[in-house]
């Protein structure tokens, strides 16, 4: 059973973008497992940029365990919601930083390279 996606819109420097997120079990295309996505694009351009997380070691998503949206690296605890405008304009900003958001047609991108970059890794209280 698939969930209604909710189109939402941030306003950067001027510039409207729609966003929505998305969870699906995939086996169709040769993933075993779930994925979360993050849909971003521009008001009026076709171009679209899909932030895929998958989870693997020390990587987890919402799939009956973490809150719906949850994207956790597991090493640290370092958590985003990405039901949250403020984790999507994050990671919107290290996109546009990057140069990874599409002209035209649509870019699917590993999106933990820029979780990595927006919640940088913590340091555990025991290791101090």
């Amino acid at each position: 059973m698939g969930s209604r996606r909710r189109v939402r819109r941030l306003v950067v420097g001027g510039t409207v973008y729609g966003w929505c997120f998305g969870h699906r079990h995939d086996r169709v295309r040769g993933y075993p497992g779930c994925g979360s996505t993050v849909t971003l694009w521009r008001a009026g351009s076709p171009a679209r940029l899909r932030l895929v997380f998958r989870p693997g070691p020390g990587r987890a998503v919402a799939d009956g365990y973490f809150d719906e949206g949850a994207a956790v690296r597991l090493t640290d605890r370092q958590y985003l919601n990405l039901h949250e405008p403020g984790s999507v304009r994050a990671l919107l900003d290290e996109a546009l930083a990057r140069g990874v958001f599409p002209a035209a047609g649509t870019a699917e991108v590993d999106g933990w390279p820029l979780f990595d970059a927006v919640t940088p890794p913590q340091v555990p209280p025991d290791r101090r």
